[in-house]
Order: C-alpha cells, then sequence, then structure tokens
C-alpha cells in the first residue's frame, strides 16, 4: 500500500520556512533558491489539500493548520535524524533511548552511573537533553523524562504515566575548610548550625526555616545568605567554604564519596518532591526504553 506522506524534500522546506517565518531564510538555510522553496511549499499545500502559510506585506505567517501540522513535522524529522545518526553510528536496531532530564540530576546522579548501565546492555544508547517543565511528548521525539517535581505536578501532566524513583531529601553540608576556618567540630547541633553562615537555594527559598523548624530551633537568619539557582552551584560554593548548604544527599554523592564536602549533621528534611520516570500513557513501549527502566529500577534500590 503506498502510502499518503509528502517528499521529504517538502517536508523539510516547510520544517524551516515555518522555524524562520520565511521563505528567504528557509532556502539559506537549505541551500536552495527561494523559488524552489516556495515551489516544494506550494506542492506541500497541494497535497495535504491545506494552507500552510499566509502571505503578509512582510513576507509570509503561519495558518492556524499550518503551526498545528508544523509541530508535527518538526517532532517526525527530529526522530528520523535521530535515527539516521543512530544507524550511521552503529547504534540501530531501535537500541537508543532518546531522554529528556533536568540538568543537575542527570549530570550528578544519572550519567556517573550510566557505565554501570553500559556493562549489562552494550547495544543501549541513552541520548540526554535538558528539560526542566513538562511537555507534550507528541511534540518531541523524547521516549521518556527524567523530571523532578511533587506528586500532584506528576500527576497533572497531561497524557502521562510515572514511576516513583528517588525523594528529594535534604541534608546539611558544608567543607573541611570552612571547619577548620571555624573550628568546627562534627556533628553540629542545629542550634550552633543557626549561628552559621548559610547558602539558599532559589528554587527552594524556604527550606533552611523548615529545616530548623523541624529541628524546633529558633533562626533568625534562616532566610539569609546568597542565593543560587541550581543546587550544583549551591554545592560549590560550599565546597569552597562560602556556608553550609542544605541540598538532596543524592546529588551531592561525589563532593561527599571526596571529601570535599561533609554531612554536618543527621537532621534530615523529607522533601515535597521526588525524581521520577515519566513517559507517554499510550503506545507501544521500545525494548530500548523497557531495558533502560528496568535498570533503573535497580539503581535506585
Amino acid at each position: 500500500m503506498r502510502r499518503k506522506i509528502p517528499s521529504l524534500q517538502a517536508l523539510a522546506c516547510f520544517d524551516a520556512a515555518a522555524r524562520h517565518q520565511s521563505y528567504t531564510r528557509a532556502a539559506q538555510e537549505l541551500a536552495l533558491t527561494q523559488g524552489a522553496v516556495s515551489r516544494q511549499i506550494g506542492a506541500l499545500e497541494a497535497f495535504v489539500g491545506v494552507a500552510l502559510f499566509q502571505r503578509t506585506r512582510h513576507g509570509v505567517a503561519l495558518t492556524a493548520r499550518g503551526a498545528e501540522y508544523a509541530l508535527q513535522v518538526a517532532s517526525r524529522l527530529q526522530g528520523l535524524e535521530q535515527d539516521t545518526l543512530d544507524v550511521m553510528a552503529g547504534q540501530g536496531g531501535g537500541c537508543g533511548v532518546q531522554l529528556a532530564a533536568v540538568p543537575t540530576f542527570a549530570t550528578r546522579w544519572l550519567i556517573p552511573r550510566l557505565p554501570a548501565l553500559a556493562a549489562v546492555h552494550p547495544e543501549l544508547t541513552v541520548h540526554i537533553e535538558t528539560r526542566t517543565r513538562p511537555f507534550l511528548f507528541a511534540d518531541t521525539a523524547f521516549d521518556a523524562a527524567l523530571y523532578a517535581g511533587t506528586a500532584e505536578q506528576v500527576a497533572n501532566w497531561a497524557g502521562t504515566r510515572a514511576l516513583r524513583l528517588l525523594t528529594e531529601d535534604m541534608v546539611p553540608v558544608y567543607s573541611p575548610a570552612l571547619a577548620k576556618a571555624l573550628a568546627l567540630r562534627r556533628p553540629l547541633a542545629p542550634q550552633a548550625i543557626a549561628t552559621l553562615p548559610l547558602l539558599q537555594q532559589s528554587t527552594r527559598p524556604t527550606a533552611w526555616r523548615q529545616w530548623f523548624e523541624a529541628a524546633g530551633v529558633a533562626a533568625p537568619m534562616a532566610l539569609s545568605g546568597p542565593r543560587y539557582e541550581l543546587f550544583s552551584m549551591t554545592a560549590a560554593a560550599a565546597a569552597q567554604g562560602l556556608g553550609l548548604a542544605l541540598v538532596p544527599s543524592l546529588l551531592v554523592e561525589a563532593e561527599l564519596a571526596r571529601g570535599e564536602l561533609v554531612v554536618a549533621c543527621d537532621q534530615v528534611l523529607p522533601g515535597d518532591r521526588a525524581y521520577y520516570l515519566v513517559q507517554p500513557e499510550r503506545g507501544d513501549e521500545r525494548p530500548a526504553l523497557g531495558w533502560f527502566k528496568a535498570w533503573l529500577r535497580e539503581a535506585v534500590r
């Protein structure tokens, strides 16, 4: 049966023109003439029977139907490109996983463990791109996402199902250099920590206050101190002796193992957030994703 699929050249021209909102810039990207791009898009519009662009005084603009189609075409072309690269690299056969991930978790927890995955599945390749917010899987080539959020946030991610991996339990850490400079000896009492310089996480602005409240300690300076957006920044600042950081222990495993950071005391702040593997609710699960998910289950035990 002949498939109702337009030519790849026409789709490539449409994709470029949709991204640039310009036939001229699309032609420059594809090393074609503007006339060639216009003819390809005209042929595509005739094929689908829908106007994809409307002409304006300043050039062209996508129609509503064209904008919807552009999202679908971009996703399919991205997936086709990745599949082609996999085959060229000898990674064909559906043995690649396209993964979206929050950057700090990917850098500090997942990637250090990928050699263990390679040991049991040498044929499996994991491709990782950064995403920090929910998205529509249908608009991307991603197989799954590693996402950090509350149970409510995950439940509200439409059209998906999720596997809970790890909770974000936070511990106070500081550097041996700071301990030496201030003559600190572990374990530090929460009352003592309340008098020390604190490093703040801008995405968890009340974490220190919650930690002190759980310990039953008054801490007037709980919200004071320099703020950092990423946990990796906060951990780096703590390792440089700038103060104490309240961070998820799973994100500072390397610093703790190397002795660059030490846990100040055993008081843990249970996080209301966790890390999840999120995937589309519908559709067949490829074997590669199944292998990756099974390995993840073992890795978090």
